[in-house]
This record gives C-alpha cells, structure tokens and sequence, in this order.
C-alpha cells in the first residue's frame, strides 16, 4: 500500500525541519554569552525567514535566554571551549551546550534569599524538556522550547522529546 499525499506532505515536513540545525564552537572567553544569544536569535529568525515556520516572539525571547543560562553556567564551571547546537525538532527548538566539566548541574532548593545560582531554575521552569547528560568527556545539556505559544500555530508535527 502507497503513501496517500497527506502523508507524503507530513514525511517530507518531518524530514525538512530535521534539516533545520546550526552548531557552533564559543571560544568560553567574557564574549561568548553575548554571541550565544546573538546566534539563537539569527538561527530563529532564520527559521521563520528561509523556512516560513512560525515562531512566537516569546519563544525567540525564552531561547535567548535559556541559551544565555547555559552558555553562562558552561563558561563558569568548565575550562575550555562551549559547543551549542540548535534544532527544530518538530514544534520545538532543541538548545545543547556541552561542556568539558562531568558534573551534571543540580537544581537548589528554592530559597528566596539566595543571591544568584537561579539558571537551572530558570531554565526548567520555561523549558518543554530538560535533560542532562554525561558525555565521554564532558556534559551535554539540552533544553526544548516551544516555537510557538499555542498548539493552533504548531508547524504540524511532534518531534521526538528525547535527544
């Protein structure tokens, strides 16, 4: 039996926003946040642009700044380079950084008087998904976001959760 159109149409949408990727090596110096964010922001605006998938201003603003969280927490715990990823990955879009220090990052609890060491929470309270992971070297942090801020703006498929 022959794929009917529908979903010849949903296969090759699939496969297209499988294709949509950009990664990049931050030298970990005072400049890489701020080019972390600049890069998420150009990859976003790419992807509405050169693939006309909907992306919401809210999730342009959430990617920054999860971006800028991780990039940050790379920057400060791990020696060396920072390597970022970014995907879509059906509706949403798949922030990695990896990082040359083993040791996952764990969440506090919450404490209204602690001054700074809030990124994870940060991170978790508007990411879709988290994950963190051992790498052979190193760590790999991913974060999904929505690209859109409802289902009715959706790009029409569901990507998997898991990296």
């Amino acid at each position: 039996m022959e794929p009917d159109a529908s979903e010849d149409a949903e296969i090759a949408l699939r496969a297209r926003a499988q294709a949509i990727r950009s990664t990049v090596a931050l030298d970990g110096d005072g400049s890489c946040i701020a080019e972390a964010r600049r890069l998420a922001a150009s990859f976003l605006a790419r992807v509405r642009v050169e693939y006309g998938l909907p992306v919401s201003d809210r999730a342009m603003d959430l990617t920054q700044l999860v971006v800028s969280e991780l990039v940050t927490n790379a920057r400060k715990y791990a020696p060396g380079p920072v390597l970022m990823d970014l995907r879509i990955v059906g509706a949403l879009v798949q922030v990695e950084v990896w990082d040359s220090d083993p040791v996952l990052p764990v969440a506090h609890a919450a404490d209204a008087q602690r001054v700074g060491q809030h990124g994870l929470e940060i991170v978790r309270a508007v990411a879709r998904g988290f994950e963190a992971h051992r790498e052979s070297v190193g760590k790999r942090i991913t974060a999904r976001i929505d690209l859109t801020d409802s289902p009715e703006e959706s790009v029409g498929c569901e990507g998997p959760l898991h990296a």
